[in-house]
């Protein structure tokens, strides 16, 4: 196994919250796969060592919610997963797939089948596999985005966002829908009004 390198800047992550054990062991295990500790968007995240020649490409996060941990693979969608322990957080998530875990019994018992995952994930990178995303086109337009757009001042807003890059309003299209209520959709649409006037995308 490689040597664990652990990186302080991301050590207040495993000292808080029910699942500091479970993640302090997750963490062991993605770092003896020979990957790089950062920090990004507030979570633990490793990426390929600057040896590879592919340094800073992200191949998986530790994250924790409520229910669970998990790691995320970043383009779990081409891996072939063959015991099974990835799923898709919803359907519109297109390119990661979550390994999720809810004691330390559950996180020893399926070490071999994350590892293997997290091999095959970083051969992926390395050959540069990418996910073949659907185009904006290609996703529902919720209801309450429809009738902002439509509305009174909608053509303006309408115009700003078809400017926007492909990628960007892919990632609005998916914030606005993963809200099961009508009221959290609408608040997260006006949220976001400002930045897509501005031509930024929600983690710009």
């Amino acid at each position: 196994m490689t040597k664990a390198i652990l990186n302080p800047k991301v050590d207040f992550y495993f000292k808080a919250g029910k699942w500091q054990k479970e993640i302090n062991l997750l963490r062991m295990i993605v770092l003896g796969c020979g990957l790089t500790e950062v920090l990004k968007w507030g979570c633990p995240c490793y990426t390929l060592p600057a040896s590879s020649g592919k340094d800073k490409n992200n191949i998986v996060l530790i994250h924790v919610f409520k229910d669970y941990c998990g790691v995320l693979f970043f383009k779990g969608a081409l891996l072939k997963d063959p015991k099974h322990i990835l799923v898709q957080q919803t359907k519109n998530v297109q390119a990661a797939r979550q390994a999720r875990f809810t004691n330390v019994s559950e996180v020893i018992k399926k070490e071999p089948a994350l590892k293997a995952c997290i091999k095959e994930a970083i051969a992926v990178e390395k050959a540069g596999l990418k996910v073949e995303l659907k185009k904006p086109g290609e996703f529902t337009i919720v209801e309450e985005f429809k009738k902002k757009i439509s509305g009174k001042g909608g053509a303006a807003l309408k115009a700003a966002f078809d400017a926007l890059t492909p990628g960007r309003q892919r990632g609005y299209y998916l914030y606005f829908s993963a809200p099961k209520q009508s009221k959290t959709r609408e608040a997260r649409i006006e949220k976001s009004i400002a930045l897509i006037f501005k031509g930024k995308g929600l983690n710009d």
